[in-house]
């Protein structure tokens, strides 16, 4: 489903029109990705990402998101400011930003043009959208489509070892990250060339709530009035098209995506159930607690302390079975003793 927002639409276009510039936007992310991948493979994409700093933190005029985010500058550039230093994207550079980190963009046009190309990890769902100059140094969306990604944390995974071994001295950094890269661009131009960019049940109103509660989390004001309010229409008609459309309420929906990015905050931070309470939109930490455990059945804390016992538990099966024996150890070095 495609989301538009652009200076110059104006009215409701028809549906030969709206498949028409569908075409051609779509048509337009696969020549970036493919002139990207081609550079890639060739010489490498300049790729930048910033160190990891005020995790989760709300902090005044920046935002964070729960899964990485990547960029490519296609005219212009972006200064990315964090809470402890800042990124300045150039063209044809790529950027990915960990989660958690808080950020804020000021773009610069060149020749009065800016644009880039921004790619999302959300719900099982990968997103692609444009940016463009909104108003005076904000970009802002002016197209975006969504593609189903049932393997979702496979790219979210690869992102995020490159977020891992960009700040390394390993000696294979460069080659890590230039081979992650392509993968991703790889992965991202087959899902515009022959993905589907149709999601069950999401259209027109029920799409663009979603993507509000994505960008908004954190916001301890999210509700539904506040989500009808920006959509121009009422709480009710809302409430009422959002179940028709999912099957599931509007107000369940905000909380079971809260608690999501609560659950990747307890099991990749060591922040505390509080900091992760307020980082998902609950200023009372005890009522947050009792809607993890409605979702979990569970404690924040259990949960907690029960993913590191999963996570440091041992496999059952050995590594390696022969036919006189079964190995459970990693593997040892044959050593020829005199």
């Amino acid at each position: 489903m495609i989301y538009q927002k652009s200076p110059s639409a104006k009215g409701q276009m028809s549906p030969a029109d709206q498949k028409d510039r569908e075409h051609l936007f779509r048509s337009e992310m696969r020549n970036v990705l493919l002139k990207t991948l081609d550079r890639n493979e060739r010489s490498g994409v300049t790729t930048k990402v910033p160190k990891k700093s005020g995790d989760f933190q709300k902090l005044p005029g920046m935002h964070y998101h729960f899964k990485p985010e990547i960029f490519i500058q296609l005219q212009g550039e972006t200064r990315f400011s964090y809470p402890a230093e800042e990124t300045l994207l150039k063209e044809e550079e790529l950027l990915i930003i960990p989660p958690g980190i808080p950020h804020k963009e000021v773009i610069y046009p060149k020749n009065g043009d800016f644009r880039n190309l921004v790619v999302g990890f959300y719900s099982n769902t990968l997103s692609l959208h444009f940016a463009f100059e909104a108003a005076p140094q904000k970009p802002d969306i002016e197209f975006i489509q969504f593609f189903d990604t049932p393997n979702l944390d496979l790219y979210v995974g690869l992102a995020n070892h490159l977020v891992e071994v960009y700040h390394s001295t390993s000696r294979t950094r460069e080659a890590i990250i230039k081979g992650i890269s392509g993968t991703l661009l790889a992965s991202f131009l087959d899902l515009v060339e022959t993905g589907t960019n149709s999601l069950n049940s999401d259209i027109g109103k029920v799409f663009q709530a979603k993507w509000i509660v994505r960008e908004q989390i954190a916001n301890p004001d999210l509700n539904v009035k506040m989500i009808a309010n920006c959509l121009q229409c009422s709480a009710d008609y809302l409430s009422h098209l959002f179940h028709n459309e999912t099957g599931e309420k509007l107000i369940h929906y905000i909380q079971r995506i809260r608690i999501q990015g609560a659950i990747y905050a307890l099991e990749t931070t060591s922040l505390y159930v509080s900091e992760i309470s307020w980082s998902s939109g609950y200023t009372d930490a005890a009522y947050f607690a009792r809607i993890f455990k409605k979702f979990t059945g569970m404690s924040p804390a259990d949960y907690r302390t029960n993913h590191q016992k999963k996570h440091q538990k041992k496999e059952d099966n050995p590594k390696s079975v022969y036919h006189d024996h079964d190995d459970y150890s990693h593997g040892r070095p044959f050593l020829k003793l005199d």
